[in-house]
C-alpha cells in the first residue's frame, strides 16, 4: 500500500470513493506508468531512470538567438526547446528537499553551533545538484502548482507560480512530523554576457526549525554557464551566501570561489561561523559538487600558510605557460578536498544513477520528480506540472510533440492576459499570498494554507 499525500486530518471534497481508494493502492503489475514499481517488502520505490534518454543539441545555433541579447534579461526571451530539461523551474526548486536529513539532523541536535553547521550543509547541498545541469527548465505557467510528498524524508513541499514578468515561484515545505518549516520565493533574473549566461539568485529563502524556535535566512549564489556558444558547456556558483540566525544572532558567511585563472578554485566554498560578538567559532570548507567539512579556526590558520607556501612555487610556474583561448575553458582535472587533521564531515554527495549522462545530468532525486504514478491524477491538483504535455512530451523523447505543445501552452497563456486585461481583472494566486517576511522586512510570497485539503475548485485551465 502506497499513502500518496494524504493525511488522517484532512478532507477531500469533490474526491469519489473509488479514486480515494485508487490514489491509495498502488498497482504492483503495471508498468505503464515510467517504471514505477513495487517492492516485494511493500516499500514503493522511485523510478531511477528517464522513459527516453535526451537528444542531441549540436545542430542548433544558440548564436543565432542570442547575438541580439548580450546584457539583457533573458525571461522574456523565447528559447528553443532544445535547450530545456523535462522539468518545470517548479519542480527544479525542489531540488533543495534533496538532502532534508540535514535539515533533520540539525533539528535534533542541542548544541545552536552544530544546528548552524548542519544547516550551512544544506544550504550548500541545495545547489550541487546543479553540477552539469545545462539544460534550462521550462517556465512555469502562471498559477501552476507542483507538490512534492516524501514520507521516507518526512517532508511536503507545495509551490505556485505567483507571478509571470517579473518570473517569480513560491514554495512552502513542511515536516510531516512537525519539526521545521522551509519556505522562499525565487526570482532568477538570467543574463547574456557573449560567452555565458548568468543567474542572479533574487529571493530569500527562510528555515524555521520550531523545536528549537530558531529562524534561518539566506540567498542562493549567483550560477554561470560557461561556453554557451563555443567550447564544453560548465558551470560555476560563486558570492558570498550569508545564513543568518535570527534568534541566536549567530552568523554563517559562505564564500563560494569564482574559477579563477587556472581553475585552482573551482568549486571551492570556505567560510565560517561567527556569534554575535563576531568571534569565529569554526570554519567550514569543501566543494559545493562533492562534500563540506567542519574544522576549529587555529586548525584551519594553520593549515592554510603551509598550502599557501607550497603553492607559491606552482603558481609561479603556471603563470609562465597561460594561454588565453575563445572558449572559457574548465580545468580538466578537479582536485578532491583536502581535509584538515581533525575536521568533522558535515555533507557528503550521492553518486548519480550510472545512466545519468545520457539523461540530462539528473541526479536520482531529480530523476523522479516528474514521476506520474498510478492513482495520483485523482489526487493531484490539474495544475501540477506533471500534467504539462509540453514537458511530459519531451522526457517521452518526442520533441515536435513538445515544441507545439510548449507554443500552444504559451499562446493560451498570453490570450488568458488579454482577457484579463479586457474585463479588467487581476490575476488572483491561490496558495500564497504577497507579504513580508517576519524576519528580514523584506517583501515574500507567504503559504496561506489549505492545499493539502484537496479542494482544487476554480483552479484555472491552464493546460
Amino acid at each position: 500500500i502506497n499513502k500518496i499525500c494524504l493525511d488522517s486530518d484532512e478532507s477531500y471534497e469533490g474526491v469519489s470513493e473509488a479514486s480515494f481508494k485508487d490514489a491509495l493502492v498502488f498497482d504492483s503489475s503495471s508498468q505503464k506508468n515510467n517504471g514505477s514499481v513495487l517492492q516485494e517488502n511493500g516499500i514503493k520505490k522511485h523510478r531511477t531512470s528517464l522513459p527516453a534518454p535526451m537528444f542531441s543539441r549540436n545542430t542548433i545555433s544558440i548564436w543565432s538567438i542570442l547575438k541580439k541579447c548580450i546584457g539583457l534579461e533573458l525571461s522574456k526571451i523565447t528559447m528553443p526547446i532544445a535547450f530545456n530539461e523535462p522539468l518545470s523551474f517548479l519542480q527544479r526548486i525542489t531540488e533543495y528537499m534533496e538532502h532534508t536529513y540535514l535539515i533533520n539532523r540539525a533539528c535534533s541536535l542541542s548544541d545552536s553551533i552544530e544546528r548552524m553547521q548542519a544547516v550551512a550543509a544544506f544550504a550548500v547541498s541545495a545547489v550541487a545538484s546543479q553540477w552539469d545541469r545545462t539544460g534550462k527548465p521550462f517556465n512555469p505557467l502562471l498559477g501552476e502548482t507542483y507538490e512534492l510528498t516524501r514520507e521516507e524524508q518526512g517532508f511536503r513541499l507545495v509551490s505556485e507560480q505567483v507571478s509571470h514578468h517579473p518570473p517569480v515561484s513560491a514554495f512552502h515545505a513542511e515536516s510531516l512530523t512537525g519539526d521545521f518549516v522551509f519556505h522562499g520565493s525565487i526570482y532568477p533574473k538570467l543574463k547574456f554576457w557573449g560567452k555565458s549566461v548568468e543567474a542572479e539568485p533574487k529571493g530569500t529563502i527562510t528555515l524555521e526549525l520550531l523545536k528549537h524556535s530558531e529562524t534561518y535566512t539566506w540567498s542562493n549564489p549567483y550560477c554561470c554557464v560557461h561556453n554557451i556558444i563555443l567550447g564544453k558547456l560548465w558551470i560555476e556558483q560563486y558570492g558570498t551566501v550569508e545564513i543568518v540566525n535570527h534568534s541566536t544572532g549567530d552568523k554563517c558567511v559562505l564564500n563560494f570561489k569564482p574559477c579563477g585563472m587556472f581553475g585552482k578554485e573551482l568549486h571551492k566554498v570556505e567560510g565560517y561561523i561567527q556569534d554575535k560578538s563576531k568571534k569565529k567559532l569554526c570554519v567550514i570548507y569543501g566543494k559545493w559538487t562533492e562534500c563540506m567539512w567542519s574544522v576549529d579556526p587555529q586548525a584551519y590558520e594553520t593549515h592554510k600558510k603551509s598550502e599557501k607556501k607550497d603553492n607559491k612555487k606552482q603558481k609561479n610556474e603556471e603563470l609562465e605557460g597561460a594561454e588565453n583561448d575563445d572558449a572559457d575553458d574548465m580545468p580538466e582535472v578537479q582536485e578532491t578536498v583536502s581535509v584538515i587533521p581533525g575536521s568533522t564531515l558535515l555533507w557528503r554527495i550521492d553518486s548519480r544513477p550510472p545512466q545519468s549522462a545520457v539523461m540530462y545530468n539528473f541526479t536520482n532525486f531529480a530523476m523522479c520528480l516528474n514521476e506520474l504514478e498510478h492513482g495520483m491524477e485523482a489526487v493531484l491538483a490539474p495544475t501540477d506540472c506533471r500534467f504539462r504535455p509540453d514537458i511530459r512530451a519531451m522526457e517521452n523523447g518526442d520533441i515536435d510533440l513538445a515544441s507545439k505543445e510548449k507554443e500552444r501552452l504559451e499562446e493560451k497563456q498570453r490570450a488568458a492576459r488579454k482577457e484579463r486585461a479586457k474585463n479588467d481583472e487581476e490575476w488572483s494566486t491561490r496558495w500564497f499570498q504577497l507579504g513580508t517576511n517576519p524576519y528580514t522586512g523584506s517583501q515574500d510570497w507567504i503559504y496561506s494554507g489549505g492545499y493539502f485539503n484537496r479542494n482544487y475548485q476554480d483552479l484555472p485551465d491552464i493546460y
